[in-house]
């Protein structure tokens, strides 16, 4: 099963706000695009990825993300991250309606793609199925097969809520990359210690980051 990939990303400006005290405001757009840069790298890089669709109203990110080998889509709604994610699924499936497609966040940068191909072939066995963050809280990656719509329900407690609309959750082992996303100075520590991409490897080089 090849599938498509679609990544929200917001406008750098506003993105991983949580992480300003880390980075500080200065820091903070560009180590955002760099997670974004790493997490679609290692996309593309994915065997069992077709093609990935990031879905964003930034010009910059799109710009980079493209030169990357994703597919470039404006954020026509605007009204948030469920909105993006759905626009994206429609316009993939408005070209090949039979796409098995999957949202994953934008800030994985210790993606590995074989960790990633690893999730899509569990998520293969369901019409949809997700992977929880590494807090069990909230969710890294939906995937809704052909014929299946992917209904995105992102945000706060979002694990419960994709288990509660009938998504199956995957329990694999060897996925830590998958599940580590990056909202806090203590979440970009740990993607560090996983070891990230290099964009953002040389960003987070000149970040003090407390322990």
């Amino acid at each position: 099963m090849q599938w498509t990939l679609v990544i929200p990303l917001k406008p750098l400006a506003r993105a991983k706000s949580r992480l300003a005290a880390t980075s500080g405001d200065g820091l903070r757009p560009g180590l955002a695009l760099a997670f974004a840069q790493d997490t679609v790298a290692a996309v593309v890089a994915c065997p069992g990825v077709r093609d990935v669709v990031v879905v964003t109203g930034d010009a910059v990110a799109g710009r980079e993300l493209a030169a990357l080998g994703a597919r470039i889509v404006a954020d026509e709604p605007g009204g948030g991250l469920n909105a993006a994610l759905t626009h994206g699924a429609a316009f993939v499936r408005a070209e090949r309606p039979q796409a098995p497609v999957a949202a994953l966040n934008a800030d994985l940068p210790a993606l590995r793609p074989v960790e990633l191909a690893r999730a899509l072939d569990g998520a293969a066995s369901f019409p949809r199925a997700f992977m929880p963050d590494a807090e069990g809280i909230g969710t890294t990656l939906l995937c809704a097969a052909a014929g299946t719509e992917l209904r995105p329900a992102f945000g706060t407690a979002s694990r419960a809520r994709h288990a509660a609309s009938g998504a199956v959750e995957l329990s694999l082992d060897g996925v830590d990359s998958v599940r580590r996303d990056v909202d806090t100075g203590e979440d970009l520590r740990a993607a560090l210690a996983l070891g990230v991409g290099p964009r953002t490897a040389e960003v987070a080089a000149g970040l003090l980051i407390p322990d």
